[in-house]
């Protein structure tokens, strides 16, 4: 059975850090795009960063995470962390991972975690 796992959402002060994981299980991904989307409380889904398993090229959101988050992954422990930095109050959200055969990164990928809370305080 394919699992994503996510971990590592909580409460945090703007301006801090948190590392998101997800634990991929049941199959390999060495040829899919996986990474992250997220869904704040009233607006639409919103694509935050992917990138290649197998060739290790990232994707990131054009404009409200990019230099601000890192997407990395662990090959030994099938694992995919997504680092956030200068964290704000409008990054409150709950994030997705997610893994496609293609590169779209959304709720409709192949697969999909049950998703973790992350709450950034002003």
């Amino acid at each position: 059975q394919v699992q994503l796992v996510e971990s590592g959402g909580g409460l945090v002060q703007a301006g801090g850090s948190l590392r998101l994981s997800c634990a991929a299980s049941g199959r390999t991904f060495t040829t899919y795009t996986i990474g992250w989307f997220r869904q704040a409380p009233g607006k639409e889904r919103e694509f935050v960063a992917a990138m290649s398993w197998s060739s290790g090229v990232t994707y990131y959101a054009a404009s409200s995470v990019k230099g601000r988050f890192t997407i990395a992954r662990d090959n030994a422990k099938n694992t995919v962390y997504l680092q956030m930095n200068s964290l704000k109050p409008e990054d409150t959200a709950v994030y997705y991972c997610a893994a496609d055969r293609g590169t779209t990164i959304s709720h409709n990928s192949d697969y999909c975690g049950q998703g973790t809370q992350v709450t950034v305080s002003s």
